[in-house]
């Protein structure tokens, strides 16, 4: 019998201790990898804006208004940031280059096969709705005719949220070039945001339609209205 309560003691200790070491995982995942990537975005999104406003003070003219090809970005590599009013004032996201996990730890990942901002086609981006600083938490919040705007090194993109789904994983058909219409000719310039469903599963994509509705340059310092605008109940 002492036997058995030693084993039975012991197990009960392995437990526990199992236990405490499965909290401690579990708030790193939902915690701490917030803190780390919240610091980590926000420094690459400090670092774009110190590099475009020194390249837009410094180069010529011609360099300023330059296209850049989007389908060349290495990967990983950030380009752009976004801000979405609906998220909060001072939200804002760098975007990298891919979508694989360890891009989309570090911001807002773009689907390399996608058009870029203010292209006709599809500018498909993907974020993680949990963890590694949730970018696309609250992506379930938007609604049709909010604002989302892209700015890059020259340019402020403003699009405005048409609609939304919920698909299953395999539905790529909603980053094509027209979506969910694979193999149509774009005419329009749209965005597609996607993220996982519900919270803290994979088992579906919340997507996110949106159109562009303004282009607007950044020579002058111009800033959309919408970034400064209260956004509807």
């Amino acid at each position: 019998m002492r036997a058995i309560r030693v084993a039975v003691q012991g197990l009960g200790e392995l437990f526990i201790t199992l236990g405490v070491v499965l909290l401690l995982f579990v708030a790193w995942q939902l915690w701490w990898t917030d803190v780390e990537a919240g610091r980590s975005q926000a420094a690459t999104t400090r670092q774009l804006e110190q590099t475009w406003k020194h390249e837009l003070t410094t180069s010529p003219p011609a360099a300023k208004v330059a296209a850049p090809s989007y389908k060349q970005i290495p990967m990983g590599k950030a380009f752009a940031l976004i801000r979405v009013p609906r998220f909060g004032r001072d939200y804002v996201r760098p975007i990298l280059q891919g979508t694989e996990l360890s891009i989309l730890d570090e911001g807002v990942g773009h689907y390399v096969q996608s058009v870029g901002p203010g292209a006709i086609g599809n500018f498909a981006l993907a974020g993680h709705r949990v963890t590694y600083a949730k970018p696309f938490n609250q992506i379930a919040e938007l609604r049709p005719g909010d604002p989302i705007v892209i700015e890059t090194r020259t340019t402020w993109y403003v699009y405005r949220v048409v609609s939304h789904i919920i698909v299953t994983p395999d539905r790529v058909d909603v980053v094509a070039p027209v979506p969910e219409k694979p193999g149509a000719k774009a005419t329009t310039a749209m965005m597609t945001m996607t993220a996982c469903h519900p919270e803290f599963s994979a088992s579906h994509r919340y997507v996110v339609f949106s159109r562009l509705v303004q282009t607007l340059p950044k020579a002058g310092g111009a800033v959309p209205s919408a970034l400064t605008a209260a956004v509807g109940p």
